[in-house]
């Protein structure tokens, strides 16, 4: 069946559709039917099914003879050490870890949170609360402690695991300080805290509170998986960025698992035996999925990777671990590759390792450049696959679907829905829109399996934020379009519209213009106030290492092809050069601080830049739009 067969079974009859791909998933009880609702006409998925994820990731491979493979690679560069984990030793850890927090009381419903680096045992507690039918709540590592404690409060977990440390390239990052004083601030109190000593820096530990991570392991005994709902909650996710309030996506066990072997195959085209990198982090989505689950449910090798693009040591660190572990294809934001690019435009470091296993280049988190997209087609020669999602989808809405069809890719499009994603363009008055008209993405109910059940003690808010706005449909908070072949343009999130002189003018389209430019590394158009047309356009651009042309040149040639391709009223006058951009710890670009930082706005500075490097990039920025 190809990809549009596919895709429209999955549209016209979505209960059966993903009744049938239910059998990809080994269940304790299978589910009778797919597709159900609730009291409150919420969709579930597999209400009467039961199984257990981490069997689904690791048991279930030992049993089947996959035992002797690897399930996990460990790659430091920051430490200097890797480490290698077959799928039944890393099922015996996960098991006799589980063993270490049932000592400790935790049970199936019970939360955990876990505030750790990217280390491999940042995965085996996520898969032990997963054995043990506990819910896991990953923060990312090296959250201020006030963000941290945010979540404790609202997570209200009967146990935290962390690290004695964090190692970042230049510094160490003491995570036990920081989880203390969390602990201090929050009003709900965790009854143990587990932590993990790194050499770099041992912790102090409080006792009859805390326990040494090695000790309580070697002191207990492995436990079996326990079989729970399928809508049991597998873990809360507080989205970053965030301010305020926490918001807690919540995922379910069933439709996740389902939705993580469907994905790994029809997203990525990836079978079992091959090795799957996405260079991100454990506190994101992309880690919980394509790090952890996806991949170990799809009894392929996953790699977990605690370095930088850049700097640990060079810009060809991603070439280097794609040739040592034989990548079939690796997945990262197109930042990552922008500063790869910034720092090597010629690509001579790539020229140093053998790419001849990798096939294929996946890229989300952000808009995909046109320029990052054609400087990575030109200097690996492979498929560069833009797709789009989102923290509450948990999975990829659009892309290409190599695993049914290799689609046609078109720059800047994230090619087309993939199955069970029915996305719709729609007005401000809920109208369906036209080809190629820009408007709010849609996705028209039921979501499919894997994508968020709620926000974790808040409907009302998980209503208010993604279902109220249009009915029987998911607000994505994205703007975009479909061309006429159906292929789905993101052109950034629906308030970097900005409106000049009474025109609607789409920031991402200059976006894609400016980062065009040969001498651009990368940049960030946002719209700021203007007395005279309400808005104008203003971009800051960061230029690539070894540029010869002029600034004001280069400036000049960037507003000219603006007013060529969007016309006379897109005049960005305003063009600023900064060394760095400011970003989420995620790669994320903080378009709406920019905005907000040029118009004299109260701004909060986000959870995810606590870290010294990052707040002085916003000081920076500041600096330098307090001058317009």
């Amino acid at each position: 069946m190809g990809y549009h067969k596919e895709y429209q079974a999955s549209i016209d009859d979505p209960a059966a559709f993903w009744q049938e791909k239910s059998s990809l998933v080994q269940w304790h009880k299978p589910p009778g039917q797919a597709l159900s609702r609730d009291e409150d006409g919420h969709y579930l998925w597999y209400a009467d099914g039961e199984l257990n994820s981490c069997y689904l990731a690791l048991d279930y491979h030992v049993e089947n003879g996959r035992g002797e493979q690897t399930a996990l690679i460990y790659d430091s560069p920051v430490t200097g050490v890797s480490r290698q984990y077959s799928y039944r030793e890393l099922t015996d850890k996960v098991a006799r870890f589980a063993g270490a927090l049932q000592s400790l009381g935790v049970c199936r419903g019970e939360r955990v949170i876990i505030y750790m680096p990217m280390i491999p045992e940042a995965a085996i507690a996520m898969l032990a609360c997963a054995r043990l039918g506990a819910i896991h709540s990953v923060v990312f590592g090296g959250f201020a402690a006030h963000e941290l404690a945010l979540r404790i409060d609202d997570a209200q977990p009967k146990v935290i695991l962390s690290a004695s440390c964090g190692i970042e390239i230049e510094k160490l990052i003491p995570y036990k300080t920081l989880l203390d004083d969390a602990i201090t601030q929050a009003e709900h109190k965790v009854d143990a805290c587990v932590v993990f000593q790194r050499e770099k820096l041992k912790a102090e530990l409080i006792p009859g509170r805390d326990h040494d991570w090695q000790f309580l392991e070697s002191q207990s005994e492995p436990v079996a998986p326990v079989p729970v709902a399928a809508t049991d909650p597998l873990y809360i996710l507080y989205t970053s960025g965030t301010t305020g309030s926490p918001k807690g996506v919540v995922r379910d066990n069933g439709g996740h698992a389902v939705a993580m072997r469907y994905s790994m195959a029809t997203v990525y085209g990836m079978k079992p035996g091959d090795v799957f990198w996405a260079a991100s982090d454990v506190g994101w989505v992309v880690g919980h999925s394509y790090i952890v689950y996806g991949p170990l449910m799809a009894g392929c090798t996953s790699i977990l990777y605690e370095g930088k693009p850049v700097r640990t040591p060079d810009a060809g660190a991603f070439w280097r671990v794609c040739e040592q572990y034989q990548v079939n294809a690796i997945f990262s934001a197109p930042t990552a590759f922008r500063a790869i690019c910034k720092e090597d435009p010629g690509a001579a470091l790539l020229e140093k390792y053998d790419l001849s296993s990798l096939k294929r280049i996946f890229l989300a988190g952000e808009r995909l450049d046109p320029a990052t997209y054609h400087w990575l087609k030109q200097h690996t020669g492979l498929p560069v696959i833009d797709h789009w999602w989102q923290t509450e989808t948990g999975w990829a809405i659009a892309g290409n679907p190599v695993g049914i069809e290799l689609l046609p890719t078109k720059a800047g499009s994230a090619t087309c829905p993939i199955p069970g994603f029915n996305v719709q363009i729609l007005d401000n008055k809920g109208k369906g829109l036209g080809a190629d008209e820009q408007g709010s993405v849609a996705i028209k109910l039921p979501l499919p399996p894997g994508c968020l059940q709620g926000i974790w003690k808040n409907p009302e808010r998980f209503k208010a934020g993604y279902l109220a706005t249009y009915d029987g449909y998911y607000l994505s908070g994205d703007g975009g379009y479909l061309d006429d072949d159906g292929y789905l343009y993101i052109m950034g999130r629906t308030d970097d519209v900005i409106n000049v002189a009474g025109h609607r003018l789409s920031t991402g389209e200059m976006e894609e213009i400016v980062s065009a430019h040969p001498d651009v590394a990368e940049c960030a158009v946002v719209g700021v106030s203007d007395d005279l047309k309400g808005q104008v356009p203003m971009a800051l651009i960061v230029l690539k290492n070894g540029v010869k042309t002029p600034e004001g040149q280069i400036f000049e040639q960037i507003r000219l092809e603006v007013r060529q391709q969007i016309g006379a009223l897109a005049c960005l006058k305003k063009i600023h050069r900064v060394e760095r951009l400011p970003k989420t710890r995620s790669g994320k670009i903080l378009r709406r601080l920019i905005r907000q930082m040029a118009d004299g706005e109260d701004y909060q500075t986000p959870s995810t830049i606590d870290d010294v490097e990052v707040i002085t990039e916003i000081s920076n920025v500041l600096k330098l739009v307090a001058s317009f």
